[in-house]
């Protein structure tokens, strides 16, 4: 194990290294919060799909994989669609407002009523979903090294809060394209294989299993739905995944660079269910599905490419983890705290080294408060649901409702938040955290509660949405006219 131990320590220091390189371009609040909205499409793709595909798109990819077969693909299939939907439809129009979260978003097109409740339900969804990518950190350092759970939560953990403090966005989007290409290489190009050739190629899996694992429906239509429901409209909402949007240094990059990266999303859920479908043959009486990646990597791959794809299951984690984890850090700062403390909304403080630092203590602390609320809880999985179901339930309507339709107001979207957030919460506790209900009949809820009251209610001022109108175009933005511009690759 001592070259596998080798790969795994040198990609970790490569990550704080990062980190510490980052910090010396974070001179600004938009180089530290969103990388001075100026990536190329190369880092913009790449850093995308890294944030998206983590510990539970890999780990309980394969997972799903060894479960229900080919269709355990449709998790991570359906990330990828929305991040598909994300970037054809909506990515050019989010990229030109020139905001920082999305309840900035929210109080530019219904007149800033809307932001403090959203602001609230938001930060909720990224603190457990940081928290659902540092637990899997006990997992990988387990088959690593035999560690304490709670130890490898604190180590991993450590290493993500250390280098997303120090450099924010910019430590972030380099170590995510590093993360990005070891995943590449790890799950695509040599577990992959190894794991199909290991299982005696697909004739052979077909023989050994039932029929069942190779029907691309296998899972259920009801399971999909909800899937479809939660992260494909999950990933037009989240404020992790719009945090990278407002990266894209030009429309372009964020609609095209985006496809790309969902379409690497679609690859890699296909990947995912067949390599848990070969774990399935080779090892067909594990525990639990989730154990189908750590034990056909640490039984079936040689020495040194184990050492590779391990380090591949960590980029997934850290990756998903940082992107949650700056998010989550962002929203405390510029949504709750400085309502809180009255701080003015629009200021940008371009080269402002008390907002820089601000942000930094802020990444800091909840990054504590993620490693913290990760040891004390156990199941991923229903961490994940709550996380998704306030997302959806609480934020989709009054979101893309302030995007798809002008008849919307603040009022609307107020009550929509919290009848939506209120009613998950209920659901949840009355049919249980992993029931589909909560979100179905949250949704429902939610949609009713932003239509019934926008019309009964007078319309949003001709003054705001005009306004909201020339951000959108790309005009009125409050970023500095000297920021530069220049698209990095």
């Amino acid at each position: 194990m001592a070259v596998d131990y080798t790969v795994i320590v040198v990609y970790l220091a490569g990550m704080l290294a990062m980190g510490w390189w980052g910090m010396r371009r974070a001179r600004s609040k938009s180089d530290f919060l969103v990388a001075g909205r100026r990536l190329g499409p190369v880092m913009y793709s790449g850093t995308m799909a890294a944030i998206v595909l983590g510990g539970a798109s890999t780990i309980g990819g394969v997972g799903l994989g060894y479960q229900y077969g080919l269709s355990g693909a449709w998790m991570v299939f359906t990330i990828g669609l929305g991040l598909l939907a994300l970037s054809v439809f909506f990515s050019a129009r989010i990229a030109r407002l020139k905001v920082y979260t999305v309840s900035e978003m929210l109080d530019l097109r219904y007149g800033g009523r809307a932001g403090v409740i959203s602001g609230v339900v938001m930060w909720a969804y990224t603190l457990m979903l940081a928290v659902t990518s540092t637990i899997a950190y006990a997992t990988i350092f387990d088959v690593l090294f035999d560690m304490n759970r709670t130890l490898a939560i604190v180590l991993g953990g450590s290493i993500v809060v250390a280098y997303s403090t120090l450099g924010g966005m910019w430590s972030i989007t380099l170590t995510d394209m590093v993360q990005f290409v070891v995943k590449t290489i790890g799950v695509l190009l040599l577990l992959l294989p190894i794991a199909v050739v290991k299982a005696g190629g697909f004739g052979e899996m077909k023989a050994k299993l039932p029929t069942g694992y190779f029907d691309p429906l296998g899972i259920g239509g009801e399971t999909i739905f909800t899937y479809v429901l939660i992260y494909t409209f999950g990933m037009l909402i989240g404020q992790d995944i719009w945090q990278r949007v407002f990266t894209a240094g030009s429309d372009k990059t964020a609609r095209w660079g985006g496809t790309v990266a969902g379409t690497y999303c679609l690859v890699y859920a296909v990947a995912g269910a067949v390599i848990g479908t070969a774990a399935k043959v080779l090892y067909p009486n594990l525990g639990s599905p989730d154990d189908a990646f750590a034990t056909i990597v640490k039984d079936e791959l040689p020495i040194g490419v184990r050492g590779l794809v391990l380090a591949a299951a960590l980029a997934a984690v850290m990756s998903t983890s940082s992107g949650a984890l700056i998010a989550c850090a962002t929203v405390a700062n510029n949504d709750i705290w400085s309502r809180l403390r009255g701080a003015a909304r629009d200021r940008d403080d371009e080269g402002g080294h008390d907002e820089v630092r601000g942000n930094r203590v802020f990444i800091l602390v909840m990054g504590v408060g993620v490693i913290v609320t990760a040891i004390a809880l156990n199941n991923v999985v229903e961490a994940l649901t709550v996380a998704y179901n306030l997302l959806v339930g609480g934020l989709l309507v009054p979101i893309l409702g302030g995007l798809l339709w002008k008849r919307g107001t603040a009022q609307g979207a107020l009550a929509s938040v919290i009848v939506g957030g209120l009613a998950v919460v209920g659901l949840m506790a009355a049919y249980g955290i992993l029931a589909n209900e909560p979100v179905y009949y949250g949704l429902l809820l939610s949609l009713a509660a932003y239509v019934t009251v926008s019309l009964a209610t007078p319309p949003t001022e001709a003054a705001v949405l005009a306004a909201w109108r020339d951000r959108l175009a790309g005009r009125g933005t409050p970023e500095r006219a000297s920021e530069p511009v220049a698209a990095h690759q």
